[in-house]
């Protein structure tokens, strides 16, 4: 096995599955404890503290389309965030591989290494493959639901639907999105250039890395997993809806490697990324539901004492993990 060969497995491993590592969130300090009543007898006694006045000027309740909520990982996503949320996902996912532990460690061997296997073999399946066959048109028209100028006005769908019909979670997804297909092409990007490997495109033709190509990992295929993911999350429980997205992702990607327009390392390295950035991004900036809105209030607003003891310290961080958001 050539040097560049070696090289190129670290790098697979290292980057198919970005941002997985950065899983863990730091706890959310706990908010100064409200003034607590407590009767005679030592009875738990709650209660609600007001934050709002009662002389609010009517400039102060102009409607806002998405207002700061309290969520386990940040507040409603809005347009001017991101920009700035995109150089924290590029942080996170180029630096994932310095922050593997022993919970996602098993992503990385499994993933990686299938990767790293299908690398090795890539040039013998591209040999041994007929230049066409029954399924190379089908693959190339199929190919064409991962391209830019499919996905980016189908995502500017879910803005319109939830703008016109008043449905910010549909506007959330197409914000997610957006930020997703964001990070997504700027990795794949600064991948290529790196990687440099040719097209399996003609039989024959060599697929090693460093020969001036643009194939590893697959554009369409990092892109079509990062919005599948997002989709999935946001509406886990609409059954056909993880259903279609994880079904159209994984026909771009096979109809990519089909189409002779990728080896097969470069599908299965974009889908893992892509997977994994898509899910990254979700878990940050996606809005809450209202069961965690109506737990993140009460966190928020109502303190309790029992017995005499000392009060519950730790109210929000409770909620937060009583009412984890899918």
């Amino acid at each position: 096995m050539t040097r560049q060969t070696v090289f190129v497995l670290v790098l697979a491993v290292a980057w198919s599955f970005p941002a997985v590592a950065q899983d863990k969130e730091q706890a959310p300090q706990t908010e100064q404890t409200p003034q607590v009543e407590q009767t005679q007898q030592g009875e738990p006694v709650a209660i609600a503290q007001d934050t709002e006045s009662q002389n609010v000027t009517p400039a102060q309740r102009i409607h806002k389309e998405n207002p700061p909520e309290p969520e386990s990982h940040g507040t409603r996503l809005h347009w001017e965030d991101i920009p700035k949320n995109v150089l924290h996902d590029e942080k996170a996912i180029f630096t994932s591989p310095f922050h593997i532990n022993r919970e996602n460690a098993k992503y990385w061997a499994v993933l990686g290494g299938a990767t790293a296997v299908l690398i090795g073999f890539d040039q013998k399946i591209s040999d041994t493959l007929p230049q066409t066959t029954s399924v190379t048109r089908p693959s190339k028209w199929t190919s064409r639901i991962g391209a830019d100028y499919s996905i980016y006005p189908l995502w500017a769908t879910f803005y319109l639907v939830g703008k016109v019909g008043d449905h910010p979670k549909a506007r959330d997804t197409a914000r997610i999105g957006i930020e997703s297909l964001i990070d997504a092409d700027i990795t794949v990007n600064i991948l290529k250039l790196v990687t440099q490997r040719p097209r399996p495109e003609n039989k024959g033709d060599s697929v090693s890395f460093f020969k001036g190509g643009d194939a590893f990992p697959s554009g369409h295929s990092i892109k079509i997993w990062a919005l599948s993911r997002v989709a999935a999350r946001e509406y886990p429980n609409h059954k056909w809806v993880p259903f279609v997205a994880y079904s159209a992702a994984t026909a771009v990607s096979v109809a990519r490697f089909g189409g002779r327009r990728h080896s097969a390392s470069d599908a299965l390295a974009g889908a893992a990324m892509g997977f994994f950035i898509g899910d990254f991004v979700y878990r940050h900036h996606h809005a809450p539901s209202e069961k965690s809105k109506i737990a993140m209030w009460l966190a928020d607003h109502v303190n309790l004492q029992f017995g005499g003891g000392y009060p519950m310290q730790n109210n929000r961080l409770y909620a937060m993990q009583s009412f984890r958001m899918p």
